[in-house]
């Protein structure tokens, strides 16, 4: 199985939104299997255009046998995990689900995403990076591609990949 992360903020760009549908029709099409989080805007833009997909949520951390890895994962990265409520905790620590699989154990080949900044790495992550910086975080640390959407180098190689190249 060929997996990606697709997940971004709740307050992507409409265009942008249209395009991760595409995408996300294409990997399909090439075997790729979304994992993302089901939330408003990025999230269900990926989805919306996924045949192949996992999606976590929240209550994921509940049920599964290795949440506590999960969460010991998010609040790694996480800049004020101290300061979260046991929900937003759920939230972030879904996120190594997101990108390392059910198991962790999976990681993803690329995570492709939205964030106000253009956010790429725990390095560059600020305030306006939003939830989605957990996901890059963790993808960062663990040497998966991050792509974000609002870069224009990026948007321009996935538009071509859209267009054929052209």
């Amino acid at each position: 199985m060929k997996y990606y992360t697709g997940v971004g903020s709740r307050k992507t760009p409409v265009d942008i939104l249209d395009m991760m549908t595409r995408l996300a029709l294409a990997f399909a099409y090439h075997g790729y299997t979304l994992r993302s989080g089901g939330a408003y805007g990025a999230d269900q833009a990926f989805e919306k255009g996924s045949a192949l997909k996992e999606i976590f949520y929240p209550i994921d951390i509940d049920r599964s046998p290795i949440a506590l890895e999960a969460l010991a994962l998010a609040a790694k990265f996480h800049p004020a995990w101290n300061h979260c409520s046991a929900f937003a905790k759920r939230l972030h620590g879904r996120n190594a689900f997101q990108v390392l699989g059910r198991n962790l154990s999976v990681p993803s080949e690329f995570l492709i995403c939205w964030t106000p900044d253009g956010c790429t790495s725990h390095a560059t992550r600020s305030i306006t990076t939003g939830g989605t910086g957990t996901a890059i975080s963790i993808a960062s640390a663990h040497g998966i591609p991050v792509n974000n959407l609002a870069r224009p180098e990026h948007w321009l190689h996935w538009n071509k990949y859209l267009t054929g190249g052209k």
